[in-house]
């Protein structure tokens, strides 16, 4: 089976719907997000001002990564191909380690980039090769999407499992301390953490594939149908992505897990609790931001010690410039 050659892969290939869709149409789906909005403000969720602000990133972002692709694939390039996996998966670890990561650990964000590059690039060279038999392998518009597609499930797979270790150097180390205590390695001391941070980094893709077809039929295959593609064929198609999403991912987890345990617990078989930082919230995440945030940038601070300067009476001002 060659997807090069058939045609019906063709025509989703070089279209994303029967339709024609004008900016009036994602007017209209827009709609959706302004239900949600209000569903936020009549039951006061507070997620409004996030939705908003996503939904207009996900309309940008969209937009220009369409002008950009819509270049890529008419050119044909194999070097602007190389340069967009590696944008994709350098933008991947940067929203991996500043927005999705509350809990750190150092040279997160180089030990990220490496896992996601030694992850999504192999499988997907050989899915689309091998798998999908797209000649050349690297082909625009089949290798780019399937690269984002992997970028975007080991992300997922990435946060979960460094956020477990994390989190349990932070708030239960008792366990690891007492393997060490007794002599054990840090591997040995840390290996049923890294078992179940691997567990719960797998299991989203684990369901999905346990689901899929039955309960839910993914956007994949739901694209290449709507392109004109047969059902067989988008089937076909869809499990090839699905395995392509597991492999990546696990290979990542793995890879960002043992980064983590190496960082975390030195060569002396010491826990470093210095070497992991926790930020609560970042002014780079947009969807944390909120009305104080905003009157943080506006100074709030030097408002409020004005008002309580103001508040201070003179005697105890006085005495308080005393005692300094």
């Amino acid at each position: 089976m060659s997807y090069g050659d058939d045609a019906s892969f063709q025509s989703w290939q070089m279209t994303a719907g029967t339709q024609e869709l004008s900016w009036l149409n994602v007017g209209i789906g827009m709609t959706f997000i302004l239900f949600d909005i209000g569903v936020s403000s009549v039951f006061r969720l507070g997620i409004g001002l996030s939705l908003l602000i996503a939904a207009l990133r996900c309309i940008g972002q969209l937009a220009v990564v369409a002008t950009l692709l819509q270049q890529v694939f008419e050119n044909k390039n194999p070097w602007t191909v190389s340069l967009i996996s590696f944008v994709l998966n350098f933008l991947g670890t940067f929203e991996t380690v500043v927005h999705k990561s509350p809990r750190r650990f150092q040279h997160m964000f180089p030990a990220v980039l490496i896992a996601m590059l030694g992850s999504t690039i192999p499988i997907s060279i050989l899915g689309a090769k091998f798998a999908m038999s797209v000649q050349p392998f690297w082909t625009p518009i089949q290798y780019i999407p399937i690269v984002g597609m992997l970028c975007g499930a080991t992300i997922s797979g990435i946060v979960v499992a460094v956020g477990h270790i994390l989190k349990e150097f932070q708030e239960s180390r008792d366990k690891v301390e007492i393997y060490l205590a007794f002599g054990a390695t840090r591997m040995e001391a840390c290996r049923p953490t890294a078992i179940q941070a691997l567990k719960l980094a797998l299991t989203p893709p684990i369901n999905n594939m346990s689901v899929l077809g039955i309960i839910s039929i993914p956007g994949m295959m739901t694209g290449a149908i709507l392109g004109g593609s047969s059902v067989q064929q988008a089937a076909r198609l869809q499990m090839i992505i699905m395995f392509m999403i597991t492999a990546s991912t696990t290979l990542a987890s793995i890879f960002t897990t043992f980064a983590a345990l190496s960082v975390v617990v030195d060569t002396e078989n010491r826990i470093r609790p210095d070497r992991i930082t926790y930020q609560s919230q970042s002014f780079l995440n947009i969807k944390e931001w909120n009305l104080d945030s905003f009157r943080y940038l506006l100074g709030r601070k030097k408002t409020e010690k004005a008002a309580l300067d103001a508040e201070i009476a003179p005697t105890e001002r006085t005495a308080l410039l005393g005692s300094r």
